[in-house]
């Protein structure tokens, strides 16, 4: 019996812990945005500092997701869920009580660490309690909802949270949520196994690409920042490729390799991870643009940002539960993902043209409500081709990296539309980087047309990920990731 294998009674709670485990997880890459200006005045903290409030927690969840998913494989996902949520709630308290910008963004960073063992944990939970197919599908859509949508529900938090009782409860309301889904995984969850199969831990491996994404995130954050020719970005990169390329000779050479190379085979697995990065790319770019051009350039308050951001929520809500519940079994992964990310290019397109005195129901409402029926259609999407096939041994790693690629297409987004939003002056800079998540959308519409298969695929055709690194010989799966007549 699986580790975290639960009686079907018990099905609705798991599916109930790992959504909101994955809600506050993504909640925090945007909850603190709208509260900046309010932080940055309280504690007298530098321009140049400030964006360390923000960027440590993305730092450190998108450098460890990978490393995150592949220690609940191999170490028990309820013990890393348990783990990660135990750390990601004493951070959150000391965030909250921080009166130094040097503890709030310590706090912040072991948040990231936290998330990046909760987030795996979760998902690879989801796929080792439910049976692919239709039931998966049903509990991904549900999964993909809350996580589609707690992003901007992040900025609707933190507006009202910053308005009312203060910025410091944009971490505080984290730590009776921790508290509780800690103490509902103890009582839910079965317990792992007291001994576990023998497996040498790749370290070397996880060092490696763990160090490499970390200097990936920042160099890409830096860049923004100090300029993508400026010595310092490409000595990032220049590290960051050096680590990365040092991972892929290790893994070639492992006998038990962090990241087995039938991973890199699995054709719905790799589909999934471009599609992931693209569509979170422009997802993210897109809550950090718009929220900064109603506050900035239209003049809203924390509390009317936030409320704006309902029209995105709600519909990104409902077209992931019908996405995930129904669609994706009718119409398949790969017409959902070309859909969704067609109709988010054009939101992007629509706001490119935002007058200066832009009225919200006429100007901003059709794109936000496309941006949000686009996220609900990709967000389930994702997970459920990248975990189609996928043995129950490995379903960490394939939530790791298909979690990682999330991140890092979010962190490469924000910094595409940074650089261009300060290379032009007031408007012409929103409307430029528009044009940016509206190009990177309708990429990401194009990759998932044509990296995903066209119909369902025989067992002969697809093979799932090795049951263990070590195995010489792959167990024919049939996966049914799009529909039959293409």
């Amino acid at each position: 019996m699986d580790s975290t294998t639960t009686p079907p009674r018990n099905k609705a709670v798991v599916l109930a812990l790992a959504s909101a485990a994955q809600f506050i997880v993504v909640l925090d890459v945007a909850i603190v945005n709208v509260a900046l200006p309010s932080i940055q005045r309280d504690l007298d903290v530098g321009q140049s500092t400030l964006q360390w409030v923000v960027i440590a927690y993305g730092l450190l969840l998108g450098g460890f997701l990978l490393l995150g998913g592949r220690m609940a494989d191999l170490l028990g996902r309820r013990r890393m869920f348990l783990t990660g949520l135990t750390v990601f709630s004493g951070a959150s308290l000391v965030a909250g009580i921080a009166q130094s910008s040097g503890v709030l963004i310590a706090a912040r960073g072991f948040q990231g660490f936290g998330a990046a063992l909760v987030a795996p944990a979760a998902l690879s939970i989801l796929a080792v309690n439910f049976v692919e197919g239709p039931e998966r599908n049903r509990a991904l859509g549900i999964f993909g909802a809350v996580g589609g949508t707690s992003a901007s529900v992040g900025v609707i938090a933190s507006g009202l949270l910053t308005d009312g009782p203060g910025w410091r409860w944009v971490f505080f309301i984290n730590i009776p949520v921790g508290i509780a889904l800690i103490g509902l995984a103890a009582a839910f969850l079965v317990a792992d196994p007291a001994e576990r199969r023998r497996r040498n831990f790749d370290i070397a491996g996880a060092t490696t690409v763990t160090g490499g994404l970390l200097l990936l995130v920042y160099g890409l954050n830096r860049g923004a920042e100090d300029g993508w020719t400026a010595i310092s970005t490409l000595l990032l990169f220049a590290a960051a490729a050096l680590l990365l390329a040092s991972f892929v000779r290790i893994e070639a050479r492992s006998r038990d390799p962090l990241v087995p190379a039938a991973a890199l085979g699995h054709r719905t697995l790799v589909a999934a991870n471009l599609s992931a990065f693209l569509t979170f790319s422009a997802f993210f770019s897109f809550i950090f643009l718009a929220t900064l051009l109603m506050q900035q350039a239209l003049g809203y308050s924390p509390t009317k940002t936030g409320v704006a951001w309902l029209a995105t929520s709600l519909t990104a809500f409902a077209g992931s539960a019908v996405a995930g519940a129904r669609l994706v079994t009718v119409v398949g992964v790969r017409k959902l993902l070309v859909t969704g990310l067609s109709l988010l290019a054009i939101g992007m397109l629509w706001l490119a043209r935002v007058p200066a005195d832009a009225n919200y129901l006429t100007d901003l409402l059709p794109a936000f409500v496309l941006a949000g029926v686009a996220i609900g259609l990709c967000a389930p999407s994702v997970q459920i081709g990248a975990l189609s096939g996928v043995s129950e041994s490995t379903s960490g790693l394939a939530s790791g990296l298909v979690e990682t690629m999330r991140e890092i297409g979010g962190a490469a987004g924000v910094a595409a539309v940074s650089t261009v939003l300060v290379s032009r002056a007031g408007l012409d800079g929103f409307r430029a980087a528009f044009v940016v998540i509206c190009i990177a959308a309708a990429l990401g519409a194009v990759t998932a047309g044509v990296a995903f298969p066209r119909r369902t695929r025989t067992a002969e055709e697809d093979r799932p990920m090795l049951e263990t690194a070590g195995d010489t010989a792959l167990k024919p799966v049939p996966i049914a990731i799009d529909e039959t007549n293409g």
